[in-house]
């Protein structure tokens, strides 16, 4: 009988992610090559965070442009949370036409996101590009007019099969001078890869396309904000003014108002995005997930969602907060709330006050308890970990481990981001969009194989391929908002407005209001108490912003950020309970062990953004981090990170 043994299974970095992230498993083998991980994973960071510590003592109305700068890729989402907790903090209400443009915006963020992120950070834990080698072009051809019938590859500018001989000699002259470049270091010929040559061609051509497809949607941040990343916002509605310009125009004449060629590039650049999530992302996404079904059983979590709610439809929000708890899950296209686990049908309203950090194994001081609510959380750095000299080291349960902290809700673990969206818009059902959402889980992953879908349960939706499927579903969702839906009599779907056409028929409307602006150059109108929270949905997942104004001064006394990416990736809590990435991990089976892709897959389900959980920022400029870089036999070079590098 062969004898079972521990081996742990270390990735650091997890490449592929924004920021900085080690993951250690513990797998059992008994033939040292395969594995299966039988207890929950360890989730760590390896930056550290500090951002808002400077923020106090600073003017609350300019913490947005800080807070903007987590993370240059969540982009315009920590501006605007940080912009409404301001806001819910000294009562301001903001325009119509601001919260159309800031839904544009943010939608614009969730489509240009989600759709890099399949094809850049994700797609080739799918996707053997090595194989794509031993594609024949012409049946790849044959492929993208089954998979793809509404896409010209390249804009139509060569034939089909012309254009994946290009693709594919663009990879052989790669692979022939050893420089793969951005797709150098995979796990190529890893036996969990099923994909066969011809689909591994055609999503690596879509990889390229989606390239350049993404230089042009983020235009839209540029028009209504003045550029990207971190386009402009403002406390109170939106600084952008329409142009009095009536004669010829183009995007460089108008000044900064916005003219007609700035409404027509931002129509331009909504319309592409629908046509790429139709015509290619949807079907490639559907692709991947009928070659890889098995991973709809692989990769949950607890069955704890989290939302707190994003796009708010001007027509039906009335009021922000009842006794503390968001209540009108009607007034956004996602709705707040929490679902648990067991009861996936069921949507519980969503209670700030019922959101806590724990930091019993992250590197913070502790203070008098280990887990508060964030207005009266503390951000006090208290490294307790292994020395940074380079040295190999073992991450330890019993101990801190990570930079990032331990959100909970009710003292229990959430999963946010796409799954809990679309899985609380399924359980609301009475909104447009909602139906929306169930049609499609119906049509594609509870149908049968027979009738073209995957033939999965709906509780199945709670794994690695549902996180994917979901993304994909949200992704749809939002630009069809974007852009507006025609009527589907079919399946007695009602049509709705897009953002866009609601801005642009109410266009000639305020961005601001008298009563804003003087509440917003008084601060001595502020309420006395000066505590706010202000939310987004990000691309992945809840993300909330607590401030607390002091009435004398005006000024920032403390401020917390709990983002996604902590309610995921967090460590283990005061009761040892495991954070999502480390329970999902549980139960994977490792084909071998030295290329732990099973791992990777599942983590990157998620979207890692360590960047936004952990960040480092001096106020003086002066260097924090020093990384020691050793080239071989070359000489040591040392590295300084200073304030704003990371």
């Amino acid at each position: 009988m062969a004898t079972t043994t521990t081996s742990t299974i270390v990735i650091d970095p997890v490449t592929r992610i924004e920021g900085h992230l080690r993951i250690q498993a513990y797998a059992e083998t008994s033939d040292g090559k395969s594995g299966k991980i039988t207890q929950p994973a360890l989730s760590s960071s390896t930056m550290v965070r500090g951002l808002e510590i400077i923020l106090r003592g600073r003017d609350p109305r300019d913490a947005w442009a800080f807070t903007q700068r987590i993370c240059g890729v969540c982009t315009v989402v920590h501006g605007l949370t940080s912009v409404r907790a301001v806001e819910n903090a000294i009562g301001i209400k903001v325009p119509r036409n601001a919260d159309y443009i800031r839904n544009m915006m943010i939608g614009a963020q969730y489509v240009h996101d989600h759709v890099m992120h399949f094809y850049h950070l994700h797609a080739l834990d799918w996707v053997d590009v090595v194989s794509a080698l031993k594609a024949n072009p012409a049946s790849t051809a044959a492929l993208t007019k089954l998979n793809n019938p509404a896409y010209k590859p390249n804009n139509g500018a060569l034939p089909d099969a012309a254009y994946f001989q290009s693709v594919l000699n663009k990879l052989n002259g790669l692979v022939s001078r050893g420089q793969l470049g951005l797709f150098a270091n995979g796990y190529w010929g890893h036996p969990a890869y099923k994909l066969s040559p011809e689909e591994n061609l055609l999503l690596v051509s879509h990889y390229l396309e989606a390239l350049a497809w993404a230089r042009e949607v983020v235009k839209l941040h540029t028009v209504f904000g003045g550029k990207d990343p971190h386009p402009n916002l403002v406390v109170g509605g939106m600084p952008c003014t329409l142009s009095t310009n009536t004669g010829a125009v183009n995007e460089e004449i108008g000044g900064t108002s916005l003219n007609t060629a700035g409404l027509t590039l931002i129509k331009t650049a909504v319309a592409k995005m629908k046509s790429f999530v139709d015509q290619v992302y949807m079907p490639d996404v559907v692709l991947v997930a009928k070659r890889y079904k098995a991973w709809a059983s692989i990769g949950a979590t607890a069955g704890n969602f989290l939302s707190y709610g994003e796009f708010p439809d001007p027509k039906l929000v009335k009021q922000e907060f009842v006794d503390g708890a968001i209540d009108y899950p009607s007034g956004y296209v996602f709705p707040p709330g929490v679902i648990w686990a067991g009861a996936l049908g069921k949507l519980e309203p969503f209670d700030e006050q019922r959101v806590t950090e724990d930091v019993t194994h992250a590197w913070y001081q502790r203070g008098s308890s280990q887990a508060v609510h964030p207005s009266r959380g503390w951000t006090v750095l208290d490294y307790r970990g292994p020395p940074p000299d380079g040295t190999a080291y073992m991450l330890k349960e019993s101990d801190a481990y990570s930079w990032i902290k331990s959100p909970r809700y009710d003292g229990q673990p959430m999963e946010v981001g796409p799954l809990a969206h679309i899985l609380t818009m399924h359980a609301r059902g009475t909104q447009p969009t909602d139906k929306l959402v169930r049609r499609f889980v119906q049509q594609i992953w509870t149908n049968p194989a027979s009738n073209g879908g995957l033939g999965l349960r709906f509780d199945q939706l709670n794994s690695t391929l549902g996180r994917i499927f979901c993304r994909m579903l949200e992704t749809k969702i939002i630009a069809d908002q974007m852009a507006g839906r025609t009527a589907d009599k079919a399946a007695g779907t009602p049509a709705y407005p897009g953002w866009y056409q609601l801005y642009y028929s109410n266009r000639a409307g305020a961005y601001w209001n008298p009563e804003t602006f003087r509440r917003l150059q008084q601060p001595t109108l502020w309420p006395n108490n000066g505590i706010g929270f202000g939310f987004t949905e990000a691309p992945r997942g809840a993300l909330g912003h607590w401030i607390d104004i002091n009435p004398g001064t005006g000024m920032i006394d403390n401020y917390e950020c709990v983002v996604a990416s902590g309610w995921n990736a967090g460590p283990r809590d005061a009761g040892g309970t495991p954070g999502p990435y480390e329970t999902a991990l549980q139960g994977h089976v490792l084909a071998d062990l030295s290329q732990p892709l099973e791992v990777l897959r599942t983590i990157h389900s998620f979207d890692p953004c360590i960047g936004c959980a952990v960040h480092i920022i001096d106020a003086n400029g002066t260097p924090l981090v020093q990384v020691n870089l050793n080239h071989g036999a070359g000489p040591l070079t040392k590295i300084s990170c200073a304030a704003g590098s990371v």
